[in-house]
């Protein structure tokens, strides 16, 4: 399930922060997509990708570290460099492809645009006392707002370039398509990384979604918020990812957006939205079985663990991309690029091969690479 902008896939991946209950009164809110993997020729932009991939095992790693600080044990995914089958089932990059949309902090309400990412679960915006790099933002001033709260307590979150967003932690009222958190937990930043200047990250901030257990904050998310405040009668948020008409919907799923019916896959671990993934498959021959799988919209490649990915690759003739692009990277001709499935509780989910083609390793090859790669996540 990776989106990119050259596919035209719709999808509508439903979470739900409990058991599913019958459909209740929810909201949408319009999200936008901005892609930069490719350069202008539509080959792929191997710097952007790179950083991408260490993005990814930064926050993957910033999870891990969280959990173990909130809950006193580590996660079970967490296995200290030693190589575990495992594999992530993202979305979209949070920072070289995002979904953003508008959420409303403070009294008087003022509007941000945020990046929502299932993959992570706190609430930061670029603070009055920001760096240069946050111009650009629109900036959230606490002082302005006479329901905020200063609780006292700094965050620092890394990301894969070294560099880190840091700042204050407030509670402040926060409204989501009508939906208001009168508490919730959120920073407001003093230094972010050039990773999230405007040029590169037009959303203002990013509002996790996940669970509190990999909170930097040990805080509720704001759907979490949302959900034990009692705000939404349904507790699920639905995205409907597309080059045109994206939303996110709160409190339920949009029934106009689909037809049939939905396929559940229960929660193994709370902290990512971690699911089983039943196989992967391609030509119906079954490839991989039994993989751990997290829901993740603020990554954009398919990622799993290098040996997982090589068997994959080795049985669809895929060949490891030039060192010099990176570990992890798979090529096909491409004119025979291959297609794959995804299966989630019984039903499987195939991903086209024009989905899962990210571009030609140059301009005029004749070999693209592949958005699925492998990645070491152990420490």
């Amino acid at each position: 399930m990776r989106f990119t902008l050259a596919t035209s896939t719709v999808a509508l991946a439903v979470l739900a922060a409990a058991a599913p209950q019958p459909a209740g009164i929810g909201m949408a809110i319009p999200i936008t997509k901005r892609s930069s993997l490719v350069n202008a020729d539509k080959s792929v932009n191997f710097d952007a990708l790179k950083s991408h991939v260490a993005a990814v095992k930064a926050k993957i790693h910033r999870g891990f570290t969280n959990y173990e600080k909130n809950a006193g044990r580590k996660h079970p995914s967490d296995v200290g460099g030693v190589e575990r089958r495992g594999a992530g089932d993202p979305l979209t990059d949070d920072q070289n492809e995002l979904w953003y949309g508008s959420i409303s902090v403070g009294t008087p309400a003022k509007s941000f645009t945020v990046d929502f990412d299932t993959g992570s679960s706190d609430l930061f915006l670029p603070g009055s006392g920001c760096n240069s790099s946050c111009s650009g933002h629109t900036i959230w001033d606490p002082s302005s707002s006479s329901t905020s709260q200063d609780l006292g307590k700094s965050f620092s979150l890394a990301y894969g370039d070294g560099s880190t967003v840091s700042g204050e932690q407030y509670t402040d009222i926060v409204s989501i398509a009508g939906f208001s958190a009168p508490t919730q937990t959120l920073g407001a930043a003093d230094t972010y990384s050039s990773g999230f200047e405007s040029s590169q990250f037009p959303a203002d901030g990013l509002l996790g979604m996940a669970f509190q257990s990999i909170s930097d904050y040990n805080a509720s998310s704001v759907f979490q918020t949302l959900v034990s405040d009692g705000c939404v009668s349904d507790p699920v948020f639905s995205f409907k990812l597309s080059s045109s008409g994206a939303e996110l919907y709160i409190g339920g799923s949009n029934s106009t957006l689909y037809t049939g019916g939905f396929t559940y896959a229960p929660v193994t671990q709370q902290g990512y939205w971690e699911v089983n993934m039943d196989n992967v498959k391609s030509n119906n021959k079954t490839i991989l079985t039994n993989v751990d799988a997290i829901i993740d919209t603020g990554t954009t490649l398919i990622i799993g663990i290098p040996s997982d990915v090589s068997a994959l690759y080795d049985a669809l003739g895929g060949t490891a991309a030039p060192s010099d692009v990176g570990q992890g990277f798979y090529t096909f001709p491409c004119s025979s690029f291959p297609s794959i499935s995804l299966t989630f509780g019984g039903k499987s989910f195939p991903i086209a091969a024009s989905a899962l083609n990210l571009g030609p390793v140059s301009s005029g090859s004749s070999d693209c690479v592949s958005g699925l790669a492998g990645l070491d996540i152990g420490s």
